[in-house]
């Protein structure tokens, strides 16, 4: 049963007031997971959807970062790294975390879990934080062009991408310094090179060193991110009216953003994302390029192209999502990030298309469905065979799987094999399977 196994996964990952990515390579608290996985525990637990976001923003830094891990105390230093030693953060006191953040997708996590069981109290309590979350992106990070950037691939979530090649070319690895762990449990075939991780960890000591002010040699405008900040605005717009408050200034913040994305990241086919020293766009096959889908004020025009380039570049209606096209030099199906399908990316691109395609947002989410049914809930799969690539019994993969299949019901989601009118898998109602697993 997908479902139950799905509420088994997230169950066992739970820490007691988050959900760690998974058990031996991600120990701690990663902060776009935990909105992916608020918005799958909003489906069967509503009360852990919102503790684990409540806890994500109890790291937050007094200028509204939202950091992208937040170290669990328990687990030793040399388990992971760069662990909570090589940050040296600004944190609030008694919380250690890293000094980068990922893509702000939290607004969106917390609005979908206060419509799971509406509950205005906790918006209220966490829309300052959000607010907050989103001036620090426009004070620190915001080009006069309108649009948000990062210093560094971690920051970007798909961070070895081949779409960071050309910018992290610019880096010089420093010493090795440091044992990699990540190792320990996923195959080297499957991960990030040595050389690539020297470039990681030379950017985010160049940054740490700055007072985490200054970017280094990588500032990139990427469109996930992009996307994720409008997106963030849109729904703040949604929460603010939930609050009582004035969601006019969101509306125009999101407005402002698909716009300039438009005119500064769009070629025509898909979004790029861009060097912002240089000002050039790093043309690349990426499948952040199509994640713009999600903005709800994007040109029917121009989601029409993106829509074309994902049937075209992507498989859209063949393949799982890839995180890379297939037939761009550097695709790799097996690697971290640079081909692999990703249950998260395709979730994403799923929000933009639910209602502009939703023929194609079926076939989307039943692609999904395949590669868990052929793998499990792995990190990531090949878009070709399924297999499935990376940990066993990733959260992110089993929460939106469970917000995939609520959404849609079953008789969209077939098992692998099965004609139409045959049984479909057996999931029952998904709060029920909870009260099993916990049971």
């Amino acid at each position: 049963m997908i479902l139950r196994d799905a509420v088994r996964v997230l169950a066992s990952n739970w820490d007691g007031s988050y959900t760690v990515p998974s058990r031996r390579l991600y120990p701690h608290q990663w902060s776009w997971d935990s909105a992916f996985i608020a918005i799958g525990n909003a489906r069967w637990s509503p009360r852990r959807a919102r503790a684990e976001l409540l806890t994500l923003f109890g790291a937050q830094w007094a200028d509204g970062r939202v950091p992208h891990i937040v170290f669990n105390p328990a687990v030793p230093e040399g388990a992971y790294f760069p662990g909570p030693e090589f940050w040296r953060t600004g944190a609030p006191s008694g919380v250690r975390t890293s000094g980068i953040v990922q893509p702000p997708v939290h607004a969106l996590a917390a609005w979908k879990v206060h419509l799971s069981e509406p509950d205005p109290a906790f918006l209220r309590r966490i829309y300052p934080r959000l607010v907050a979350q989103q001036e620090f992106l426009r004070s620190a990070r915001r080009s006069p062009e309108g649009l948000i950037s990062i210093v560094h691939p971690w920051e970007s979530g798909m961070d070895n991408s081949p779409a960071w090649d050309l910018p992290l070319a610019a880096v010089r690895p420093g010493p090795l310094g440091f044992v990699r762990r990540d190792l320990d449990s996923v195959s080297a075939e499957e991960r990030p090179t040595d050389r690539d991780y020297h470039q990681y960890v030379e950017l985010a000591r160049a940054y740490r060193e700055s007072g985490y002010r200054e970017p280094g040699a990588f500032q990139v405008e990427c469109p996930l991110f992009n996307a994720a900040y409008g997106v963030a605005e849109s729904t703040l717009a949604r929460i603010a009216k939930v609050c009582g408050l004035d969601p006019e200034p969101h509306e125009r913040e999101a407005a402002a953003l698909t716009r300039a994305m438009v005119t500064h990241l769009f070629d025509g086919r898909l979004f790029q994302a861009r060097d912002v020293p240089s000002g050039a766009l790093l043309r690349s096959s990426s499948a952040a390029g199509l994640t713009p889908l999600m903005l709800p004020g994007l040109p029917p025009e121009v989601a029409e192209a993106l829509i074309g380039t994902a049937l075209d570049r992507f498989g859209l209606k063949e393949l799982p999502l890839p995180s890379y096209a297939p037939d761009a030099p550097g695709f790799d199906a097996a690697r971290y990030w640079r081909g692999p399908s990703w249950v998260n990316v395709s979730w994403l691109v799923w929000q933009g298309l639910r209602e502009r395609r939703p023929d194609l947002a079926r076939t989307l989410a039943e692609s999904v469905m395949r590669a868990v049914s052929r793998s499990g809930f792995r990190e990531y799969f090949d878009p070709r065979t399924l297999r499935g690539h990376g940990c066993r019994d990733f959260s992110w993969s089993a929460a939106l799987v469970l917000d995939l299949v609520a959404e849609h019901g079953l008789n969209a989601l077939k098992p692998p094999g099965r004609q139409a009118g045959q049984e479909q898998w057996s999931v029952g109602k998904v709060d029920d399977i909870g009260d099993h697993v916990l049971a």
